[in-house]
Order: C-alpha cells, then sequence, then structure tokens
C-alpha cells in the first residue's frame, strides 16, 4: 500500500496541491487525472521518490517494491533489450550480476561458496529461474519479437524502445506500478493485451492517460486532482465524468427541491453500479455507490471548450467517389489502387497499421498532393475542412491569435473572434499571443476553430485527439458525435472511433475492408477477423 500525509508542493508562491492526504490500496487500479498543469506526473514523480515535496510525506508498507515507467528513452542504449527489462527489478538484478561475477572467478574459495549460496536463494526466493522467461513473454505481449531480444537498445526505434520500458515497469510483479502515459505509441493489440495485464493485475497501481477507453477498463477508482485537493472516486472514467456533470447540473439549478436532487442521484447511482471494472469490485463498489450523498459529488473546475460544426447547407447524395487511387513515395508504394464511395451521413473511421497510408490518402482528397494513378470527385455540393496531423504551417507567423482566427471568419469583428476564441479557452490576454508560441494542444484547439468557422458539410480529421486533454478530447467527440453532415478520420483513440464512427474502412497490404458498423462491431466480426488474418498473415 501507498498512501500521503498532508502533501504539499510549493513552486514560489504557488501551490500545485496542498495537504493531500489520499490512500491507495492493494489490488484496484487508480486512474490520475487532472487538467493540464495540475501536476499528475509531479504527484507520480513525488509517490515513486524522484522529487521530494514542498512538506508532507510518502508511505509505502515494508518491504513493497515501487517499478516505474521510465520516460527516458535513451538510458539504457548500451544494453540488450532482454536484460533492460529485467533491470525493472533491481534487486533481482544485482543478483544476477554478482552471481555471474562471483562463478567467473578463477580461484573460487569457499567464502565465495557461501555468498554464492546465500545469493542462489534470494534468487530462487525472486522467482529468477523465471526470470528471462517473464521478460519475454511481457516484451511479446508489447509486440517486440524474439529477433530483438538480444539486441542492444540503441538498435531499436523510438516507438520499440517505449514498449521496452514499458515491459521493464511490469516485471517482477512489483507491489505497486506507476505508469505515466503508458498506451502511447502501443498498436491496438498491444493496447488491449496491456488493458488485459493491469485487469488481472493484483497490486496497487496508479496510471496516468488521455486515453478514456484505457480508463474505462482498467480503473476501479479515479483520482482527481482539482482545487489543489485529490479526490479519490469509486469506479471508472466514466463515472466520475458523469458524476462531475451531475454535480454541476445541480449547483446550477440550486433552487430545485432536495427530493428531486436525491432521485436523480438515485437514479444516476443505480445507473453505474452494475458496471464494474473488475468483477471481483463489483460488491464493494456498489455498497460505496449506494453511500453516496449529495455532499460526496464535487463539481469540476475543469474547462471543456465549446466545440460544434454547424454545416452552411446540406450535401446531396453524392458525396465522394474514390476511383483507382495509388500513389508510391520513395518507390513505395503507399496507396495500391484504392477504390471505395463515401455516402451521405458517413462518418468513416480509417483504420490500418499503415499511419502514412492514411494521411496521405487525406492530402490527395483535399488537394495538396497528386495521385500517380486513378481519381477521385467530391459531389458539387459538398464542403471539405481538414484539420492534418502536422499544422505546423499554419502557425509559421507572429500574428495574434485574434488576427490569426480572423483570416478564416467571415465576420472580421473583433468582439465576435475574441467571443469565438473565449469558446475555445482562449480568454482575455491568451487571445492575443502569438500564434508561433502555442503549445501542441492550443494549436489544435485553433485548427478545430477554423474548421467550425468554415461552415463546411464534410470533415477530414488526422489524428485529431493528438496533444489534446481529456477536456478537450471529450467536448471533440460530443461534437462530431453531434455533428449532421459527413465526416472522416483516423484516430487511435478507441472510445473517440467507437463512439463517432458508423463505418469502417480498414486500409490493408492486399485491399480494403469495408464494413458498415461500429468500431466494437468491427474488432468483434468473425469475418473481419477472418479477411485480417489472411491479409497481414496472422
Amino acid at each position: 500500500m501507498i498512501s500521503t500525509s498532508n502533501l504539499t508542493l510549493r513552486f514560489g508562491k504557488r501551490a500545485l496541491f496542498e495537504d493531500v492526504s489520499v490512500k491507495f490500496t492493494p489490488g484496484n487500479c487508480y486512474g490520475l487525472i487532472g487538467a493540464n498543469g495540475a501536476g499528475k506526473s509531479t504527484f507520480l514523480k513525488i509517490l515513486a521518490g524522484e522529487l521530494d515535496s514542498s512538506s508532507g510525506e510518502v508511505m509505502v508498507t515494508p518491504g513493497e517494491r515501487i517499478a516505474v515507467l521510465q520516460q527516458n528513452h535513451f538510458e539504457y542504449e548500451d544494453f540488450e533489450v532482454l536484460k533492460t527489462v529485467m533491470m525493472g527489478h533491481s534487486r533481482l538484478f544485482e543478483i544476477m550480476e554478482e552471481k555471474e561475477i562471483l562463478y567467473a572467478k578463477p580461484d573460487f574459495s569457499e567464502e565465495d561458496g557461501l555468498k554464492a549460496a546465500n545469493l542462489e536463494a534470494e534468487f530462487a526466493e525472486l522467482d529468477g529461474w523465471q526470470a528471462e522467461t517473464e521478460a519475454a513473454e511481457l516484451l511479446m505481449g508489447l509486440g517486440i519479437g524474439k529477433d530483438l531480444h538480444e539486441k542492444r537498445m540503441r538498435e531499436l526505434s523510438g516507438q520499440e524502445k517505449v514498449r521496452v520500458l514499458l515491459a521493464q515497469a511490469l516485471f517482477g510483479h512489483p507491489h505497486i506500478l506507476l505508469l505515466d502515459e503508458p498506451t502511447n505509441h502501443l498498436d491496438l493489440q498491444s493496447i488491449m493485451w496491456l488493458e488485459n495485464f493491469l485487469f488481472n493485475f493484483e497490486s496497487t497501481v496508479i496510471v496516468v492517460s488521455h486515453d478514456r477507453h484505457f480508463l474505462n477498463k482498467v480503473c476501479t477508482h479515479i483520482a482527481d486532482i482539482d482545487f489543489g485537493k485529490i479526490q479519490l472516486y469509486v469506479g471508472n472514467y466514466d463515472f466520475w465524468y458523469e458524476s462531475s456533470q451531475l454535480a454541476q447540473r445541480m449547483m446550477r439549478e440550486s433552487n430545485r427541491k432536495k427530493e428531486d436532487k436525491i432521485a436523480e442521484l438515485q437514479k444516476f447511482i443505480q445507473r453505474f453500479s452494475s458496471n464494474a471494472s473488475k468483477a471481483k469490485q463489483a460488491t464493494s463498489r456498489k455498497k460505496q455507490l449506494e453511500k453516496l450523498t449529495l455532499e460526496d459529488i464535487k463539481p469540476s473546475s475543469r474547462k471543456y471548450p465549446y466545440i460544434a460544426f454547424s454545416p452552411e447547407r446540406d450535401a446531396g447524395n453524392n458525396l465522394l467517389s474514390v476511383q483507382n487511387l495509388s500513389k508510391s513515395i520513395a518507390g513505395e508504394r503507399v496507396l495500391d489502387d484504392l477504390t471505395f464511395t463515401v455516402n451521405k451521413g458517413d462518418k468513416i473511421a480509417l483504420v490500418g497499421p499503415n499511419g502514412q497510408t492514411k494521411t496521405m490518402l487525406f492530402k490527395i482528397l483535399m488537394g495538396e498532393i497528386t495521385p500517380d494513378g486513378g481519381e477521385y470527385a467530391w459531389g458539387v455540393t459538398t464542403s471539405q475542412t481538414y484539420l492534418p496531423k502536422d499544422n505546423s504551417g499554419y502557425f509559421d507567423t507572429d500574428l495574434n491569435l485574434v488576427d490569426w482566427l480572423r483570416q478564416f471568419s467571415k465576420d472580421p469583428d473583433e468582439s465576435f473572434i475574441r467571443g469565438f476564441l473565449g469558446r475555445m479557452l482562449f480568454s482575455g490576454d491568451e487571445s492575443l499571443k502569438p500564434a508561433n508560441v502555442l503549445s501542441g494542444g492550443e494549436r489544435v484547439r485553433c485548427m478545430l476553430s477554423r474548421m467550425m468557422l468554415s461552415g463546411a458539410n464534410v470533415l477530414l480529421l488526422d489524428e485529431p485527439t493528438n496533444h489534446l486533454d481529456l477536456e478537450s478530447i471529450t467536448a471533440l467527440n460530443n461534437g462530431l458525435t453531434n455533428f449532421n453532415g459527413t465526416v472522416l478520420f483516423v484516430s487511435q483513440d478507441h472510445q473517440f472511433t467507437q463512439t463517432i464512427a458508423n463505418r469502417i474502412i480498414e486500409i490493408t497490404p492486399m485491399g480494403i475492408i469495408d464494413r458498415q458498423m461500429t468500431y466494437d462491431e468491427y474488432l468483434e466480426n468473425e469475418d473481419v477477423k477472418a479477411l485480417l488474418a489472411t491479409m497481414y498473415g496472422r
């Protein structure tokens, strides 16, 4: 178990969090959430002992081992991949090295023999004989094949290094596991493997993630950093979100009778009480929910941008026709004889392992690149707007945000532009920031503003959730769900894709798989599984 007592962290006069006393118990997975800058990663560093707090203390049950997902991808460059994973259990790895040095001595003494016996006993107690097997299984589960296990870390790609470091954190059955954005750079299969691993993990997990589906799958509790405090909620992310929205409605409607509020609360609890993240937690979670009072549900200080797309006119039935589209880059075939038709009201998720393929398709459809072969035609009643994965070219200017957004607005009035920026969380002096100093998340919010002002009836979005916080992702998710036009998008966010798409197109090396269904239905469809096995040889 790990807990804090009156933990405070100050930077000058500003308190990031103050007098935080919280307890994280075994068998539970806590999703640590909070607005950008709230201190999520900093809190994990304090728990891990990597950063000192201003006051208060962190208490860990004696004898329990903490494992941390390392963020420095270049720290282990000279080590073999398999050894890097086993280094996650420092004492076990230390014993392995001591044994190796000891047995290599040419003058092995009786004293050395006694020391070796003690090391062997501790090695066995730490399950050392299974260490290499466990490390290899973790790597395989995360998509690192056996052919890479004996290579040096410096020989791996950046994404492969991230996966090795995740395997390192999971290795050796730690008592307390601290994970900061563990799903970054993982493909769908690896994320599902990690979800299953954590679902069955018996120890304490504290995780920071912007992946709402992942938080819903693995979390038994949410630890919300807000108002400089940490409030624990039983349940997953969706439960926290719904309860915070309920609290805000109750505050706005404070003149309603308390009995009506209690009835709403009871209905809310009934909705979630059977939705357990882990079966073994179901009974205790239901009891905790049933004990909730109005005072237990607190409104969040979190701000959500206002994202709503309103097409200026309806599109006709002929939206988009793509015929035999092909494109090669540096001699590599990126698009190969691609053919499909987009219908009115389609919300299409483009999926598949090659992100370059989907980006290239969007660039061709938006007229930025000419295909090598084939053709495409937009319907005459359509208007398109595009959110590219790389938006840096739009912000290579010292214009302030008001003037930057004015370029894309039919109404040039400053009060209108400022009002629009305010709804996208650029209020006051924020709207006068130069466009070329914006963060990644701020740039995406500006690009979404540009898209909303376009009045287009067809939206193309390439990885729109990149760089966004949970609040902005939720707002964008709702905006696209409510949009009555046509959408083509690419996203690694499972919940985003599941809740928006009504059609899935997977681009494979052997052609496309095109199904009119939700993402979850697509993943579970036996016909699709058989086709994928054929196309990818798995």
